[in-house]
């Protein structure tokens, strides 16, 4: 089943059981599908890859929408950002832990012969593709940064 299909199903669920911010959250995914589709001018669709960079970013934009509004003290905006993030993370693979990503970073750290931050690229890009869609950049980053210096 497409993620499309599943957010309608979803949407529907959401409907019927009048909850509001499931609904917003599906709706931003839907809306963001579409876009996508219609950029690439494909009638077709788009990749499962590209739906997870998309739902990603979703999550993404969530979560630094909270915490901006967290440092503002402006919990009762930043509420309901992360119960978005909440529904939206559903669409997602299942996210690898911390331990787990270390895990692979260190593989490619001693596959590539990495000795320092100066290759910090070279591991990032490799990581970050090998666990597309798994975690986020920016714990790859910080374990990459950990490990390196």
């Amino acid at each position: 089943m497409s993620l499309q299909s599943k957010v309608m199903e979803q949407m529907k669920i959401a409907m019927k059981a009048k909850d509001s911010v499931a609904l917003e959250s599906l709706r931003a995914i839907k809306s963001a599908l579409l876009l996508a589709q219609t950029e690439t001018g494909s009638g077709t669709g788009i990749s499962e890859e590209e739906e997870v960079k998309l739902v990603q970013k979703l999550v993404k934009q969530r979560k630094d929408s909270a915490a901006i509004f967290s440092e503002q003290g402006r919990e009762d905006l930043a509420e309901p950002e992360l119960k978005q993030v909440a529904v939206i993370e559903q669409f997602l693979p299942e996210q690898l832990t911390e331990e787990e990503v270390e895990k692979v970073v260190v593989q490619t750290i001693e596959s590539i012969g990495a000795s320092g931050m100066k290759d910090m690229g070279k591991v990032m890009g490799m990581v970050s593709k090998e666990l597309s869609g798994q975690t986020d950049g920016k714990t790859i980053s910080t374990i990459v940064k950990k490990i390196l210096s």
